[in-house]
């Protein structure tokens, strides 16, 4: 666990606990899932159309304490909702709502956080991937799952980490060997068949494939993917903190989607109708209307074509991928500078190309790009709802987040009221991937 930090040995130990009480095991019987949120500070709403992307984890997120059931039940309770799930993995779980690729679905917000279903669906939708991909489950789980404590996770993929908790567990439970590949997939499935969102796979792909300090890169077309190691003067953050950054995680109040938005999954749309053109355009009209099949070259010499709205979101799309290949560079070179610079213009491309995000968001993302020692920030997620992330010098990075707990309420002093001040602005580490303790 090291310098990371968490999970810490106290919240290991409470859950093994709570879990071995439930289960009336011994605590040395408990395994506990490490499921963490991540960022991305590039590559934001591309994965949906076979973009590139980059992400890391940070040391928050789900943990999951788990014993196998020794029948088919599952029994589960949650540290920050009521009441307790229980079903049978021999039952058969049908999806909410299967979606194929073209079909469009017009949902107002992008992946629901677990408490806006009833909280068990993501498990059921664990169980259904798992199921629906041949696999027989025979032996259910008594489980205990809770976030990391104060914490607003919108924004940080708190949905996948969830899914990605209970596949591990109920695959660790019934001794399938999974891939991390393979759960992407599954994770996918929960996701888009069992929810019926049409997100992409940059959040399950970050929490299973990232390593401490490294930026993951994944190909969402391919399924390619490679670790982008910092210089060592990066990963030896102890040694040389002076040289160092954190990552600044600032929230802004605002925790149910706005309704006047347009909404996720009609952005998908949106550029699945633009890349319908530019294919017809040039001839290509049998492959698949995604961006990601759609040559920089065919956009430039089509793009006229496409009506204002479609245009802005091909724009996003081809301008994304850009800073993407850019940033992998400024990484792996350890120019933070550069790097932040590229986040940042994500950043406004996501709010006048991509349109997501609103006036709170819009807002606190300009605080952080004025705090002292912030190299460049973007808000987190669809942008609907949430919090906004910045790459800081670790010196400044105390000195930063006093500057947006002071700053962002003078602006939004509605949203900024529900939030507790200690957890207003929050400094993390990058953080690793999935794993089981």
């Amino acid at each position: 666990m090291g310098a990371m930090s968490w999970p810490t040995q106290d919240e290991l130990h409470e859950i093994r606990k709570i879990v071995s009480e439930m289960a009336g095991k011994g605590r040395e019987d408990v395994r506990v899932v490490v499921s963490p949120y991540r960022i991305c500070p590039l590559g934001a709403h591309v994965d949906h159309q076979g973009g590139i992307i980059s992400a890391m984890t940070i040391n928050k997120g789900i943990l999951l304490g788990f014993v196998p059931s020794g029948s088919t039940e599952v029994a589960l309770r949650s540290g920050q909702f009521k009441g307790e799930v229980r079903f049978r993995v021999n039952e058969n779980h049908k999806s909410r709502q299967t979606i194929s690729k073209g079909e469009e679905i017009n949902a107002d917000k992008s992946s629901p956080s677990p408490d806006e279903f009833e909280w068990g669906i993501y498990a059921r939708g664990a169980l259904y991937a798992l199921q629906s991909r041949g696999n027989h489950l025979a032996q259910g789980i008594i489980g205990y799952i809770c976030g990391s404590e104060g914490l607003d996770s919108s924004g940080l993929s708190s949905s996948a980490a969830v899914g990605i908790a209970y596949l591990l567990a109920l695959e660790t439970a019934n001794g399938l060997t999974v891939s991390p590949t393979e759960n992407i997939e599954y994770d996918r499935v929960i996701e888009n068949e069992y929810l019926g969102l049409r997100n992409g796979i940059l959040d399950q792909s970050a929490i299973l494939l990232s390593s401490h300090g490294c930026l993951t890169y994944m190909n969402c077309k391919t399924t390619e993917h490679k670790l982008i190691r910092p210089p060592k003067f990066l990963e030896d953050q102890e040694a040389e903190p002076q040289k160092g950054y954190k990552i600044l995680l600032a929230f802004s109040g605002l925790r149910q989607a706005l309704t006047n938005n347009p909404g996720y999954n009609s952005r998908v749309a949106e550029c699945q109708e633009a890349a319908k053109v530019l294919l017809n355009a040039s001839g290509n009209k049998e492959v698949e209307p995604f961006l990601c099949n759609v040559k920089p070259e065919v956009y430039e010499a089509h793009k006229f074509k496409l009506e204002p709205n479609l245009a802005k979101r091909a724009e996003h799309y081809f301008s994304e991928n850009m800073r993407v290949r850019k940033g992998l560079e400024a990484w792996a070179s350890g120019d933070l500078r550069a790097f932040g610079e590229l986040m940042t213009a994500s950043g406004l491309s996501s709010i006048k190309n991509y349109e997501c995000g609103c006036e709170p968001l819009f807002q606190l993302y300009e605080v952080l790009l004025r705090a002292p020692g912030v190299f460049g920030a973007r808000f987190s997620g669809a942008g609907f709802r949430g919090c906004c992330v910045a790459l800081v010098d670790a010196a400044r990075a105390t000195e930063a987040a006093k500057f947006v707990r002071v700053e962002y309420p003078k602006l939004q002093p509605v949203f900024a009221s529900q939030l507790s001040h200690g957890t207003a602005v929050l400094i993390c580490e990058a953080g690793d991937g999935a794993r089981i303790f």
